[in-house]
């Protein structure tokens, strides 16, 4: 279980760093390019992986999309966390679950059993009370979080097409890194050529603790099931279940970020949600 401790840690971390990279004047996108030369770096050295094995098989298709979606759902993040705060954007990314378990039988042929009709309403009762607002919030404050649900929900989609196509999971997750760093890097120097924002030595510095940050969840998030093998269910729940409460105490404890009776509820009902998609 330290390992999913240490996954959970480094998840709402990441979610951290978003909320101090304004306050620390960092360019969001110059961070997210930076991360992922570091994310790819990190896959190579600890976990043997190199692309060709993903893109030689049938998921070049997802692998792209993974490419694109990787650094838009980043910068998503980050929004949203300006915006929305930690709180709802970790309950958002967690809950994003509801999407991939919603394709599971629309698009892969799985059973659909009242388990997980009782965790998909779940699921959506939760987004809505934690989105709810009292105030008058910009289009951003739910927009932003919403993007983030169904974002990474379009990412576990793309990542259940490459274990499809049989491709190893380790040389995907590379694959899509170095998409996604080209990408990014066209986008950061089309900006420095047009004047948007010169290159920052302090954008690059943080994005390679954001870097490193972003792979350390992955990385122990990985380790955690390769210590309980057989205990899927037990590692998938620790680790939502974990982020959305850990993000919880930290948004309001650290950063004083106010939430009503129904965000509470909402946060309760996100906890219910992911107990149940578990069991299902």
């Amino acid at each position: 279980m330290s390992y999913i401790l240490l996954a959970v840690a480094f998840s709402v971390a990441v979610s951290v760093l978003l909320k101090l990279a304004r306050r620390a004047n960092v360019d969001i996108v110059q961070a997210v390019a930076t991360n992922y030369i570091v994310a790819a770096g990190l896959a190579m050295w600890l976990l043997g992986a190199r692309p060709q094995a993903a893109l030689q098989s049938d998921a070049r298709t997802p692998l792209i999309l993974l490419g694109i979606l990787l650094p838009a759902i980043f910068v998503m993040l980050a929004r949203s966390v300006r915006s929305a705060g930690i709180v709802r954007t970790d309950v958002a990314q967690r809950l994003s679950l509801f999407l991939s378990l919603a394709a599971a039988f629309l698009l892969f042929g799985e059973a659909l059993v009242p388990l997980k009709i009782l965790g998909i309403v779940l699921a959506l009762v939760a987004v809505a009370c934690i989105l709810w607002r009292k105030e008058r919030v910009e289009r951003a404050g739910w927009l932003a979080p919403l993007a983030v649900f169904a974002g990474f929900g379009a990412i576990d989609i793309c990542f259940k097409l490459v274990a499809q196509a049989h491709a190893p999971f380790p040389s995907a997750l590379l694959a899509s890194f170095l998409i996604a760093l080209v990408l990014c890097w066209i986008a950061v120097f089309v900006r420095a050529i047009t004047g948007q924002a010169a290159l920052s030595l302090r954008s690059i510095g943080f994005g390679v603790v954001l870097g490193a940050a972003n792979f350390a969840n992955i990385l122990f998030y990985i380790r955690g099931h390769q210590a309980l093998p057989n205990d899927p269910s037990l590692v998938f729940a620790s680790m939502n279940l974990g982020v959305v409460l850990l993000g919880a105490l930290v948004g309001a404890l650290a950063f004083r970020e106010k939430l009503s009776w129904l965000n509470w509820l909402g946060l309760a009902v996100a906890v219910a949600a992911i107990g149940v998609m578990t069991v299902a």
